[in-house]
């Protein structure tokens, strides 16, 4: 099985989005831009643990920081949430055409009975 950069990407993602914080940094910049002190405002952490969570969130493309004069907010990145997403649902389609054939043959099993 070949890799590719997508699903290097994707798997970035995926582990990014694993961890609670992070999940919720995310929710938190789908509402607008923040901080990293507004950001770290809802935990009982250090700033520089925040940081390295936004780190993780830069790295695999979900969030970026911009410069607005002295500070550096964070906003969302919403294509790499998209493509997660995308794949998201075609998993899920595929697994329901899988099930849907499974139930059929069971069906006509039972009524070969």
């Amino acid at each position: 099985m070949t890799v590719t950069l997508d699903d290097e990407r994707l798997d970035a993602v995926f582990a990014a989005l694993a961890d609670r914080t992070r999940r919720d940094i995310v929710a938190r910049l789908s509402e607008g831009e923040a901080t990293l002190t507004e950001l770290a405002a809802p935990y009982e952490m250090t700033l520089q643990a925040v940081s390295q969570h936004v780190g993780v969130l830069e790295r695999c493309g979900l969030v970026s920081r911009g410069r607005h004069r002295q500070t550096r907010p964070c906003r969302l990145e919403p294509l790499a949430l998209a493509t997660a997403g995308s794949w998201i649902e075609e998993s899920r389609r595929a697994w329901t055409e899988r099930m849907d054939r499974l139930e059929a043959h069971l069906t006509d099993l039972q009524d070969d009975r």
